[in-house]
């Protein structure tokens, strides 16, 4: 009886431990894979990993921003643990649209990743914000007329909403 228990405990372990670690090899090669481990650097190429930031990548390299700033100087919070918290998070739901294949064709940006863009803002524009901010009686958004800065594939396109250019300007 004794014997048996413990051949079920082993076969159970044994069990086990062949999903964790197909699991582990699996999320590691997939790691490898996507470049995942890129993600951790501030090189903003990593951002273009993927087709869909192509786009993006393209508007971030011909604006002013680019000269100044990176994806994380205004997608992630300005301090280590909240920079990595938002990285995994981002790329956890990032993965998971890509392997489901629900990848919107239009990228919104999430309420949460708004309000670290609008942080960014003002961290860098403090003087110009605070100024607007107390003309108008209270917080007004930047991405509410700014919502091109940055790299907005719309910026590429003269003529279309949120252009950089206009077209008389071609």
């Amino acid at each position: 009886m004794v014997k048996a228990i413990m051949t079920l405990r082993i076969r159970a372990a044994s069990f086990l431990a062949l999903i964790v670690g197909s699991m582990l090899g699996l999320g590691a090669y997939t790691f490898v894979y996507a470049r995942g481990y890129s993600y951790m650097t501030s090189d903003p190429t990593a951002c273009a990993n993927c087709h869909v930031m192509q786009d993006y990548y393209s508007g971030w390299m011909k604006s002013p921003h680019h000269a100044a700033a990176t994806c994380n100087d205004c997608h992630t919070p300005h301090n280590l643990v909240g920079k990595y918290a938002v990285k995994a998070l981002n790329g956890f739901s990032h993965s998971l649209a890509f392997t489901l294949g629900r990848i919107p064709d239009n990228i919104v940006i999430k309420s949460h990743s708004e309000k670290i863009a609008e942080g960014a803002c003002r961290s860098c524009h403090g003087t110009l914000t605070e100024a607007i901010d107390g003309h108008g009686g209270g917080d007004i958004s930047c991405l509410r007329c700014h919502a091109d800065v940055g790299h907005a594939p719309a910026s590429l396109v003269p003529g279309t909403p949120f252009a950089l250019t206009s077209p008389e300007s071609k």
